[in-house]
């Protein structure tokens, strides 16, 4: 956010047998993972980034998001072994450039999103989704994520750009808020919310969004 610095605290997953408890009880303590680290920020007298996730057992459709959800009825979530695909990077290359052309993502080779998604020390998808059943179907949009004990964590989401107007993002949050709840899984981990950010205030729609506030979470208030 403009006229923040921001620090880091990091943790390497790449420990073994133990990797996905360790992920677990960070994931919950307000890690995330980038690779085989996870990190959260650890700035001095500073809290402004906050880790927010969606209770799915709660969560009801909005009239939004209906009609988010039927404009894109005829896509087909596919989850797949986080192993990386010519398909998908082109998928990525393709968003990075309509959307973050200017960003650290923007020469990011095949190798590069090979390590991103293939290196996991934890339990990973990839979830795809399709213009139908069909393997060969197009590849609409995918979402890196982790599989935690008591849900979901989208680690990174992209789409075809030429597909942009179909709300892609958003479909891909309920998607997994459902999914998450059909499996009986309580929560969709949706990364950091900073108050008064227009890039990270979409969160706000997904309710009820629970906060940690030091080391409990609880229901973000809609006057916050």
């Amino acid at each position: 956010m403009p006229g923040l610095k921001e620090r880091k605290a990091f943790t390497n997953l790449a420990i073994g047998s133990e990797a996905d408890n360790i992920h677990n009880s960070l994931s919950h303590a307000g890690f995330r993972r980038s690779q085989t680290i996870a990190y959260r920020p650890a700035c001095p007298r500073c809290n402004a980034c906050r880790s927010v996730r969606v209770n799915s057992r709660e969560f009801e459709l909005s009239r939004n998001d209906r009609r988010a959800l039927k404009r894109n009825q005829s896509l087909v979530r596919r989850p797949v072994e986080s192993t990386p695909t010519r398909e998908q990077y082109r998928l990525l290359k393709a968003y990075v450039k309509h959307r973050h052309d200017k960003g650290g993502m923007s020469d990011m080779s095949y190798r590069d999103y090979s390590a991103m998604v293939g290196g996991s020390p934890v339990k990973s998808l990839i979830f795809e989704y399709r213009e139908g059943p069909e393997d060969d179907a197009p590849l609409v949009a995918a979402s890196i994520t982790d599989i935690l004990r008591d849900g979901f964590s989208m680690v990174y989401t992209f789409f075809d750009p030429a597909h942009e107007d179909r709300g892609l993002g958003h479909y891909m949050i309920l998607d997994h808020i459902l999914h998450a709840h059909d499996l009986g899984l309580p929560h969709v981990y949706l990364g950091y919310w900073v108050k008064g950010s227009p890039k990270m205030d979409y969160k706000r729609r997904y309710k009820p969004l629970e906060v940690l506030d030091g080391d409990t979470w609880r229901l973000l208030k809609d006057d916050e």
